[in-house]
């Protein structure tokens, strides 16, 4: 069997048949960021561009998540090629001890230094044993970071997903807590900081103790005040909450016609207006990937199926780049970050009805 690439397609000759597989509408490229690491296991990546243009990803990893080895790893895109993993946080504290981190998300103010949050902690949830919500900065592209600082009291900052940044300047955060009681177990709420980072509001968001149980929003633009957030379940749907005034106030969670495995999804607002969401599009299995429109964040449209295989691919994360592209990073079977780039002009959209994908 010989393979040759080109540009658009992977052309197979194989007995004397030639057979062409185009590349999906809409997609420029897939490719890791890395091939080896000094780690065995890696998840929840987060990626972001700098001022200056600069494509930055992160993740957590170490022998598997949540043992005490478990750091903040993170390769800078220079001349078109991904950087070796760095690592670039851990959880040892004060007296020596070593806590596993979590979740780390990038994000680059209009105004301000490129700002990692993470967290630290031995276990999840919000009591005394759960997560620590730690910030670095960095003032040089991401080539070098500040000492860690806590975040006060129980805040813990973006959870999982990148936060926005508000007509005002400040910074809004999904977040959320779990192994909480009374129940439900799992609520998301709303972090919102003024002076990037020093100070905090926490912003309850309505849950009846009927649920459903929710984590990890993303933040979606709606139009002047109105913003949309979405995500992760224990009720096989993706949530929706709404907010008139700039994430001041929240409707109670409802529940969309997606299908959600209990894994987590990341959304963005284009420039052009509409809603892009990466999710899993199954009840259980963290297999297929996928990726849906949206006008309105209510009625989606199938887009892409970034992964279809029997594995992991999960835990996204997506931004809209300065030059129009869509980028995406995701766990690939817990061994590596696989990126994705995206032409949205070009994705070819078919209505998901009743929550089934087309074919």
């Amino acid at each position: 069997m010989k393979f040759i690439f080109t540009p658009a397609f992977l052309i197979i000759l194989w007995s004397g048949f030639g057979v062409f597989a185009a590349s999906p509408p809409g997609m420029v490229k897939t490719e890791f960021v890395f091939e080896s690491a000094p780690f065995p296991s890696c998840h929840a990546s987060t990626i972001v561009q700098t001022k200056k243009g600069t494509l930055i990803a992160a993740w957590f990893g170490g022998t598997a998540e949540r043992n005490r080895d478990v750091g903040i790893w993170l390769a800078r895109k220079v001349d078109d090629r991904w950087s070796a993993p760095v690592e670039v946080a851990t959880g040892v504290q004060a007296d020596g001890t070593r806590y596993p981190c979590w979740n780390p998300v990038l994000f680059q103010p209009s105004a301000g230094d490129l700002m990692l949050f993470y967290k630290v902690g031995p276990g999840i949830g919000s009591g005394p044993d759960g997560w620590r919500g730690m910030l670095r900065t960095s003032s040089n592209d991401g080539e070098t970071w500040s000492d860690a600082k806590r975040l006060p009291g129980k805040f813990q900052g973006p959870i999982k997903n990148k936060p926005i940044e508000l007509a005002d300047g400040s910074i809004l955060c999904g977040s959320s807590d779990e192994d909480l009681s009374p129940p439900p177990s799992w609520q998301i709420h709303f972090e919102r900081t003024v002076d990037q980072g020093k100070t905090w509001q926490y912003i309850d968001v309505p849950q009846p103790e009927s649920g459903p149980p929710a984590i990890q929003p993303s933040i979606l633009r709606l139009g002047g005040d109105r913003l949309l957030a979405v995500g992760r379940t224990r009720s096989k749907k993706i949530f929706s909450t709404t907010s008139n005034d700039q994430g001041r106030t929240w409707s109670e969670l409802k529940l969309l016609d997606l299908p959600n495995p209990n894994s987590g999804t990341d959304a963005s607002t284009l420039r052009d207006g509409r809603h892009l969401l990466v999710y899993n599009h199954s009840t259980q299995g963290r297999t297929p990937l996928n990726l849906a429109e949206s006008t309105d964040g209510e009625h989606w449209n199938a887009a892409l199926v970034l992964e279809s295989a029997p594995g992991e691919y999960s835990y996204p994360a997506i931004i809209q780049t300065s030059d129009g592209f869509v980028h995406i990073t995701y766990t690939w079977n817990r061994k590596r970050i696989k990126h994705a780039v995206i032409d949205p002009d070009k994705l070819e959209l078919r209505p998901i009805r009743n929550g089934v994908w087309p074919r």
